[in-house]
């Protein structure tokens, strides 16, 4: 018996690891999210039980009851597949999940995968850390807007590139703590939504129109200097200044 906690990439089958498609073909059962991609689904062996416990709005599946499940379902059967979009680790509460099987004695292996948080910026064109722009990168949630007592505005002044996810719902309040940080309001940012799909649509403003944006989930924003660069600005940029 084991679980394997398999990250199903930011897109289609296309961003799909080699290791987490040959795991998908020889599943017994696949316990996946909602943001996983239908071809990537399409892949799960008709025989193979498949388990939405996805969390839509106003409908989720408890994580208790998700570690629960795979625990039970591990005893029954020699190849699981918990199957999340992007990256298991990033924000996917793939660590809370590897805790309670290891706790249960159910070995897990884990697969990588593709978070959104890179790939995103990358197919707009937008590379999240580029040599005399930006020195580094951080990942936050946006769910509960962001966290007052951690001065994201100091880091983006200090050539990092913010990368939010999941936080379109609350982009009003992000731009208002940045901007109240003393992040300039004109600083450029990019809206990615549904990365790395056929419906990629790419936004981009200045941080003080980030509230009024017309942007929908699921979308990655990206704030700072490297969310002006792009296609051939950016090759401009590459060739001119930071070769």
């Amino acid at each position: 018996m084991t679980v394997y906690l398999v990250g199903a990439g930011p897109g289609g089958v296309d961003t799909l690891t080699m290791r987490g498609f040959r795991l998908l073909e020889r599943a017994e059962v696949v316990v996946h999210d909602r943001l996983v991609a239908q071809d990537v689904l399409a892949l799960i062996p008709s025989g193979a039980e498949r388990i939405d416990v996805g969390k839509h709005k106003g409908m989720a599946a408890s994580q208790g009851l998700i570690n629960a499940l795979l625990v039970s379902l591990a005893k029954r059967h020699d190849c699981v597949v918990r199957l999340k979009g992007g990256d298991p680790f990033v924000f996917g509460r793939g660590g809370e999940e590897l805790i309670v099987l290891r706790e249960a004695g159910v070995p897990v292996e884990i697969v990588p995968g593709v978070t959104s948080a890179i790939a995103a910026p990358a197919v707009a064109g937008i590379p999240v850390t580029h040599r005399g722009i930006a020195c580094g990168a951080v990942i936050v949630t946006g769910h509960a807007g962001l966290d007052p007592e951690i001065d994201f505005a100091e880091l983006c002044r200090r050539g990092m590139t913010l990368v939010i996810l999941m936080g379109v719902e609350q982009r009003e309040t992000i731009a208002r703590h940045l901007i109240s940080g003393g992040l300039a309001a004109h600083t450029p940012l990019a809206v990615i939504e549904r990365a790395c799909t056929p419906g990629q649509h790419v936004v981009r403003a200045k941080l003080e129109g980030l509230a009024s944006l017309d942007v929908t989930s699921p979308a990655v924003i990206v704030i700072g200097a490297v969310a002006a660069l792009g296609g051939a600005t950016l090759g401009a940029l590459a060739d001119n200044q930071f070769v």
